[in-house]
Formats: C-alpha cells, structure tokens, sequence
C-alpha cells in the first residue's frame, strides 16, 4: 500500500471488481498490493496469514490476517492519522494566531510541496517527512484560511464543517457498500483526477499571460461548478484511501504501513478542505 491524494501518483490500489466495505473479503487479484503478486511476501505460500481457512460449512474462505504484532491494524492508522491531522491543526492554529503574513504561506506551501512529494515517491514511510510536511501544511492551511475569513468571515470554520460531513459520508457509504470501489472506478478518479489538475494548470498559466482570472475556473458559476467538482472529487479518492487502509489490513501489512495511510488521508483531506474554503469564498463574494 502506498499513500497518495489527487495531486501526487497513487500507487498500490486494489482492483477486486467487488464492492469494498470494511467488513469485505480480501480477493487475491493481480491489481492488490498484498495479495496475488509472486513478490509479495504477504501473500506466499508459506505465510500462515494469508492461508485460505476453513468456513462455517467446511469451504474455504479467503485470507483475513488475524491480530499480531508489528502489522497494520485499524487502531495504528487511526493513531497515526489523528498525530499527523492534528500537527496539521495545530501548525494552521499557530499561523492563525500569530497572524502570519501571506507571502510566507505560500513559502510553506512550496516547502510541504516537496516534502510532500518527497514521500510520496519514497519506497518506505518516513515520519519525519510525513511530519514535517504536516508542520509546513498546517502553516499555509493557517495563513490562507486566516485571509480567506478576513474577506468571507466564517469561510473556515464552515470549509472544516464540510470537510468532516464529507468524511463521514464517504465513510458510512463505504462501510455500506453503497459505493463500489474496483478497477473502473480508480480509472475513472484518476483519469478526473488529471483532467482537473490539467485544467487548474492551464487556468493559471492563462492567468499569468493574459492576466485577469484566467478561464474564470475560480470564480463566477464557473468556478462554483469547478469547486464542486473538486470536493466530489476528493471524496472519490477517500474511497480510494479507505479501500487501500482494508487491503493493508486484510493482508498483514507491515506497521510502518500505517504512516503511509495517515498521509495518504491528510492529503486529500487537505485537498477537500481547500475546494471548500475557495468555494465558499466565491459563494460569499457573489
């Protein structure tokens, strides 16, 4: 498993055509990470982990891992996800508080750029990176939501409102197999995925030439209708990330897999957050 968002590569997903809930059945397809690949040592022959077992009617299930030290569970990815979210916090607190100039968010932005894909093309997790990119996140998530409130007041605390009410909708729709997550479906979140980015990025060089607002993707109906997309978006890729969490776990990923969830996570929360926060600064501005 790998942790990934809209804007950096994903890597490892699971692509078992089935619906995809926390209580679903690892399949060993070719697409998992954890399962099917003859290099994956959490799916050999001899790991007693990954072992069909016996079923209530004497047929064989497919493997669940069970308890064990030093693999990751539910509770190290929620831990690791709480420390990474709240530095997060309370890095954006202390650049609320302190009033930080703009000018140095943006240098905090470019600063959890790198850092950010730093990690996201390291082999293995690294917590320092993963928490200095927190750290440098949180200070430009501060600055920009302290200007942003200061035009359209109340645009943060309703953008973290959002956020959360995502969350737990795309949580309780997972965990209901209401939304199905396969191989078409991660084609088709990456595949929008690029679409979006491509257009921010030509929207921006438009801006930079021409002047002005670009292809107006930030304002107006249009960039309401561009913020929704991005929010949908994002929710698309929290599937993505619970999909990914269930195959770590299912298959006895190694603990350390666990700080690569909670990035993963941050990330696209922090994605969610931002379309949030442009959105009802647009909406306020009208």
């Amino acid at each position: 498993m790998r942790s990934s968002n809209p804007v950096f590569t994903r890597r490892g997903f699971s692509r078992d055509g089935g619906y995809a809930g926390f209580n679903a059945a690892p399949q060993p397809q070719t697409g998992n990470p954890y399962a099917g690949s003859p290099s994956n040592p959490y799916a050999q022959p001899g790991n007693p982990y990954a072992q069909p077992q016996a079923g209530p009617h004497g047929g064989a299930v497919p493997p669940v891992a069970p308890p064990r030290a030093g693999v990751m569970t539910i509770d190290s990815v929620v831990s690791r996800t709480a420390i990474t979210l709240g530095t997060v916090v309370a890095a954006a607190a202390v650049a609320w508080i302190t009033d930080l100039p703009l000018a140095l968010g943006f240098v905090f932005a470019l600063v959890a750029l790198g850092l950010g894909l730093w990690q996201s093309f390291k082999r293995e997790a690294s917590p320092a990176l993963i928490m200095g990119y927190a750290v440098a996140e949180g200070l430009f998530l501060g600055t920009i939501s302290s200007a942003i409130n200061a035009v359209a007041p109340g645009a943060a605390m309703q953008a973290v409102i959002g956020t959360m009410a995502v969350f737990a909708g795309v949580l309780f729709m997972y965990k209901q197999r209401i939304i199905r997550v396969n191989a078409r479906f991660t084609k088709f979140v990456l595949a929008a995925a690029v679409g979006f980015l491509l257009l921010s990025l030509v929207n921006i060089v438009v801006a930079m030439i021409g002047g002005g607002n670009g292809l107006g993707l930030r304002d107006g109906g249009l960039g309401i209708l561009f913020g929704i997309a991005g929010i949908v978006l994002g929710a698309c890729f929290l599937a993505l990330d619970f999909k990914m969490v269930e195959d770590g776990i299912a298959y006895g990923a190694p603990e350390k897999e666990s700080w690569l969830a909670a990035f993963g996570l941050t990330l696209t929360l922090v994605w969610i957050y931002l379309e949030f926060l442009r959105l009802i600064a647009i909406l306020q501005g009208d």
